[in-house]
């Protein structure tokens, strides 16, 4: 997708003036729509702000913002997790990762703004996009770039239900001069599904892929992957309709082709193997800062232990290193899974070894003190591949939101519910392989299929932010919460995010 990124800087006084209406009243409307939606070009202009809302930041703003409305979000309510030394100074972060958090939580409000932002955006480009004549667009190009409208709208809806227990449907583009529009009801999950999933059945009229200069933008893999998840999650929360679901979860998954696992895991977050033939949907960045443009973050400060220049926000608990561990070193190389390399800088022999140097030196090198090297671990994940770009204060790592082994351990899931283990045994070996370096499973019962299921995502994921959404799919979350501490964490009370304070103002019908 790098046109269409590269694009918003470009057009910012065209795509964030016409189309930033943001659900607010006070917004201005410049440019009418007889001089905005004339061709293509306005479309993907507007596509490209509706893409912009992926991360969580204006096209003016720090290059740290993302990290720190994402990740306090979505991962620090994890248990794989630990909030480093200096979140201790961030109240609002530490009641995410407590559980103390209200409605006005500035994060929060922040995440939930961002995804109906990209919404409207994209409903706007639904409504507009039938005002460009058809001299100036063909019909086959008007359907592909409504499905990918389609896409995003599905896709911000769906993060919305994944972190709300019922959300507004926005399904109506809403300008400055439409007040009103802003007061609608919350709609059921029943209803809230039904759209996000019609919404993605949409966009699988989308391609299978783009020419290099649009890589990154939404595909029908993309499409077909999300929808599948949409169904895993359904089949979860509605037991009526619990087994049609998973095998409608399967057939999407199975339409997910032509990608594959890559066996350098940690090339994939590291920005050595960027859009790489795993990745299904990822959010794309550039140190190129040519005509404005401003798609670089700060987040190897923010992911980054103190030792490695980082701000010490973010580290990796000891349940996820026990999990790691867990089966002992069996791994190809006689070490343990190679995910953990991957993924973890910690004490051991391997990182103090010579073929296990962190940026050139040992671990004890970084991580000692006055009184001695101590066992500190450090994601690794999301941090630069060279000492040089660690030592740059801008990154520009591209960051995998879909990849190919998330819908292989997902549907494995759903085989394994319906009956068919020995298929999902297949894929979880799949994984295990080609990232782990690993055996094949133990165990064949669909309860201990299930089991190493849930194994393989904790260590295929970490800092992907799926595990909240794992333990609640598999009604798991209070004890996970308990066994990590968070004595806080109440069943029906923190599954979801309350409705933000800034909801309520703006919206007279939310009670």
């Amino acid at each position: 997708m790098k046109k269409i990124i590269y694009m918003i800087a470009v057009s910012a006084s065209l795509s964030f003036t016409a189309c930033e209406d943001y659900l607010t009243v006070d917004s201005p409307d410049d440019l009418t729509s007889q001089s905005f939606w004339r061709d293509k070009a306005d479309i993907e202009s507007a596509l490209s702000a509706a893409y912009s809302q992926l991360y969580f930041m204006d096209y003016s703003s720090d290059e740290w913002t993302m990290s720190e409305v994402i990740w306090p979000v979505e991962a620090y309510r994890e248990d794989v997790v630990n909030m480093g030394n200096d979140a201790m100074n961030y109240q609002n972060w530490v009641d995410l990762y407590n559980y103390t958090y209200t409605n006005g939580n500035s994060q929060v409000s922040n995440y939930w703004r961002h995804l109906y932002r990209g919404a409207n955006f994209a409903n706007q480009i639904l409504a507009k996009s039938a005002d460009v004549p058809s001299t100036n667009l063909s019909e086959s190009d008007r359907k592909t770039l409504m499905a990918e409208a389609h896409f995003l709208r599905g896709y911000y809806h769906m993060r919305l239900l994944l972190n709300w227990k019922e959300i507004v449907i926005r399904d109506k583009y809403i300008t400055s001069g439409e007040p009103a529009a802003l007061d609608k009801p919350l709609s059921s999950r029943l209803e809230c599904w039904d759209f996000i999933i019609d919404d993605l059945k949409a966009a699988t009229e989308l391609p299978e892929s783009y020419d290099p200069g649009d890589v990154g933008r939404a595909t029908r893999g993309a499409a077909y992957a999300y929808l599948g998840w949409a169904y895993l999650t359904r089949a979860a929360e509605e037991s009526s309709g619990k087994d049609e679901y998973l095998k409608k979860a399967v057939d999407a998954f199975d339409k997910v082709k032509g990608y594959e696992l890559v066996p350098n895991f940690e090339s994939m977050f590291n920005g050595q193997n960027k859009n790489s033939k795993e990745s299904i949907f990822e959010m794309q960045f550039t140190l190129n800062d040519a005509n404005g443009a401003n798609y670089r973050t700060q987040m190897h400060r923010w992911i980054g232990c103190s030792e490695l220049r980082g701000w010490d926000e973010i580290l990796p608990s000891k349940f996820l290193m026990n999990e790691f561990m867990k089966e002992g070193k069996k791994a190809t190389d006689g070490e343990y899974d190679s995910r953990l390399y991957a993924t973890v800088f910690y004490q051991c022999d391997y990182w103090n070894s010579p073929e296990g140097r962190i940026y050139g030196k040992t671990y004890d090198e970084w991580f000692r003190d006055d009184k001695g090297a101590y066992n500190r671990s450090a994601f690794r994940k999301f941090m630069p591949a060279t000492l040089e770009k660690l030592n740059m204060d801008e990154t520009a790592i591209n960051i995998p939101l879909m990849r190919y082994a998330n819908v292989l351990l997902m549907k494995a899931e759903a085989l394994n519910q319906i009956g068919q283990t020995a298929q999902a045994i297949e894929l979880i070996n799949k994984v295990r392989s080609v990232h782990g370096n690993m055996p094949k499973m133990e165990g064949s019962s669909k309860t201990e299929v299930q089991n190493q299921i849930e194994h393989e995502r904790i260590l295929e994921f970490p800092l992907e932010n799926m595990r909240f959404y794992d333990l609640r799919r598999w009604g798991k979350l209070g004890v996970a919460m308990k066994a990590s501490g968070r004595k806080n964490f109440k069943d029906s009370v923190h599954d979801f995010y309350p409705i933000p304070q800034t909801e309520h103002n703006a919206n007279g019908l939310i009670k």
